[in-house]
């Protein structure tokens, strides 16, 4: 009886063994994001910076951070606060390798602004209502998976705005 038993579950467990045989934890997509920022992003000041995240979702739950090994997209989208073509990067924005974006000049060396202050209250303690009027849309690309886009717009130049002492866009990173 005994070996009966032993040879049950022997069975037992070649079985489940052989059930797993064939299957492969692999990656079911590919998604991004600006690390440590929820909600809006804003990538503000002339040299300021944003570091985007890249993430391999696997088919097992697992998620592996793959920023260094991505390839991105970027795509202009809208204008500026003055209704001028966004600049192409290297213009406007520059992302390097470890996806680390940087605010840059346009072409003549001023900063850009793609916000706008909807509120048109003039009282000093009115709060302004921004919203974007531009922005870069980046995708992220790792092994044959393209990531949800990203929308980043820029603050990087002063603007003519009275609220917010004539800064261009909200003035935190995440709102």
């Amino acid at each position: 009886m005994k070996r009966t038993q032993v040879l049950a579950t022997l069975l037992g467990a070649l079985s489940l063994l052989m059930s797993g045989c064939g299957t492969s934890d692999k990656i079911g997509s590919v998604s991004i994001s600006a690390a440590g920022s929820t909600g809006t992003v804003n990538l503000a000041g002339l040299g300021g910076t944003l570091q985007l995240q890249v993430m391999a979702n696997y088919t097992s739950g697992k998620q592996i951070d793959e920023t260094n090994f991505a390839t991105y997209t970027i795509t202009e989208e809208g204008v500026d606060d003055n209704g001028n073509p966004l600049p192409a990067p290297p213009y406007g924005l520059q992302l390097n390798n470890t996806g680390m974006l940087t605010a840059t000049a346009d072409q003549n060396g001023n900063g850009i602004c793609t916000w706008t202050n909807l509120n048109t209250s003039s009282t000093a303690t009115s709060s302004p209502s921004w919203f974007f009027t531009g922005d870069y849309k980046i995708i992220a690309n790792y092994r044959g998976f393209s990531s949800n886009p990203i929308y980043i717009p820029i603050a990087s130049g002063a603007s003519n705005q009275a609220v917010n002492n004539g800064q261009c866009g909200p003035a935190a990173s995440a709102q």
